[in-house]
């Protein structure tokens, strides 16, 4: 089952993070990855590791943000693959300038736009790059990585990055009505606390863990495995829909 074999996936910001088990799952599942990163040297890091264990990926370190640098870069990889890609993950959701967890009254005005152009806009642009080759394909699978942060309110500095994240499900959720008919899905992926979440903010973060039912922080393995089940074949009738990853922390 997940069979992704003959599958090219676009996995952005998988240089680190949960994006390495993005990428990881994916390609366990026999995909070809394109991984996007900001960082160069990460993304070829990502490859070879890919490699090594016997996948089939190539690097494509380009800014989401940019709609002419996403085209180019999915155009040179695509090519470089000999495949288009068919398989998309918009991942990629904390901007280099991001302001670290602060409340709303604290930042100043032009510390917004990043959160938007990233989690908005950057999702859309990859969108924009690969979903015309899905439709005309008559298969295809777009997976939204979002946020419990877009869903649920909280009091710890997140409300830039969550409405971010509000507003890119509210996408998906129009853009499936719109891609279904052509046999192409679009899903969202909300994480809750994962193993990637910087060790400073650890301590802060115990009391929070401890309200978790499965008591414990979702790790690379988890959403590598769910990411895959989005992409697969077996999913394709599962489409519209927001799926919480968070241990049970909500359940809404």
């Amino acid at each position: 089952m997940f069979d992704l074999s003959g599958h090219t996936a676009l996995v952005t910001g998988a240089g680190k993070g949960m994006g390495v088990g993005m990428a990881r799952g994916l390609a366990t599942q026999g995909a070809a990855i394109i991984v996007n990163d900001l960082d160069p040297a990460l993304a070829e890091e990502r490859v070879k590791e890919l490699v090594d264990f016997g996948g089939s990926a190539v690097a494509a370190a380009f800014d989401v943000t940019d709609l002419a640098a996403v085209q180019e870069g999915v155009a040179m990889a695509s090519e470089q693959l000999g495949s288009r890609v068919d398989i998309l993950v918009n991942n990629a959701g904390i901007p280099r300038s991001a302001v670290s967890i602060t409340p709303f009254l604290d930042i100043a005005r032009e510390d917004w736009a990043p959160y938007i152009d990233l989690n908005l806009y950057g999702s859309m642009h990859c969108i924009k790059a690969v979903a015309p080759g899905m439709v005309e394909q008559g298969w295809g699978r777009i997976v939204q990585i979002s946020s419990g942060a877009g869903r649920v309110g909280l009091s710890i500095g997140q409300a830039l990055y969550g409405a971010s994240k509000s507003g890119i499900e509210g996408f998906i959720r129009h853009l499936s009505q719109e891609l279904g008919p052509h046999g192409v899905t679009a899903n969202a992926l909300a994480l809750g606390l994962m193993e990637n979440v910087e060790m400073h903010n650890r301590e802060m973060l115990r009391p929070l863990v401890k309200a978790i039912p499965n008591r414990r922080l979702g790790s690379l393995e988890d959403v590598g495995a769910a990411v895959a089940f989005l992409a697969s074949p077996e999913a394709g009738h599962l489409n519209g829909q927001t799926i919480n990853l968070n241990g049970g922390a909500t359940t809404n």
